[in-house]
């Protein structure tokens, strides 16, 4: 009986062939619509002319450069501690860890608004190493460190790029732990490869960049 059933379907293999192409639309669309619902979410882009340093997050480790212009004196560059503080002249100790550039510098403005000449600080980050990772259809994936805020294709790039022959680049994951949850974001980089946009999507410590392999039939 075994035998019979494979008969059959070698003998009407031509017939098979042509309902596989004929159910592939199909397949196709319930395909996508169920990679869609895996995702919890699209990324905001960041603007072009947007400054890196207005996304990022500060971390234990980083080196910060404080600049008081009208108020030399008071200028520091340290790296932020274990605890997240950094010690500074007349305020003494701040909390730098897990603000961002911007929003330590409104606090610091604030701790010495009558002591200032000049109403500015500026907070730059000198250096700042952290991993992300690279995986799916690129030539070295792995782990990418990087001193610098870094876009996906960047780290893309940095892992030695991606497989021309079969990567997808319109719908690459970025996996970031926020909290206690996960969150998934999906990004076009086709289009920044290709000239047809400038939006930008930068990484963020700890984030995993998956560029997954073109479906194919065969």
């Amino acid at each position: 009986m075994t035998k019979n059933i494979i008969t059959q379907i070698i003998g009407g293999s031509g017939r098979f062939v042509r309902w596989l192409k004929q159910l592939a639309p199909v397949l196709a669309v319930l395909v996508l619509a169920t990679g869609c619902e895996t995702q919890t979410s699209l990324f905001t882009p960041v603007q072009p002319g947007t400054n890196a340093t207005e996304i990022i997050t500060l971390r234990e480790g980083d080196v910060l450069k404080i600049s008081f212009p009208g108020n030399a004196n008071l200028n520091k560059t340290q790296p932020i501690r274990r605890d997240g503080m950094i010690s500074l002249d007349l305020v003494g100790e701040v909390k730098a860890a897990g603000k961002t550039p911007k929003e330590l510098e409104k606090e610091l403005l604030d701790l010495y608004s009558t002591q200032l000449v000049s109403k500015e600080v500026t907070v730059e980050v000198q250096s700042s190493f952290f991993p992300v990772y690279v995986s799916g259809s690129v030539l070295r994936p792995g782990k990418v460190m990087s001193d610098h805020p870094i876009t996906a294709l960047e780290a893309v790039m940095e892992a030695g790029g991606y497989d021309y022959t079969k990567a997808d680049l319109k719908r690459v994951t970025i996996i970031r732990h926020e909290g206690n949850s996960i969150r998934n974001y999906i990004v076009n980089l086709k289009r920044v490869v290709d000239g047809k946009s400038s939006e930008l999507f930068y990484l963020k410590p700890g984030d995993i960049v998956i560029v997954p392999e073109r479906f194919s039939w065969f």
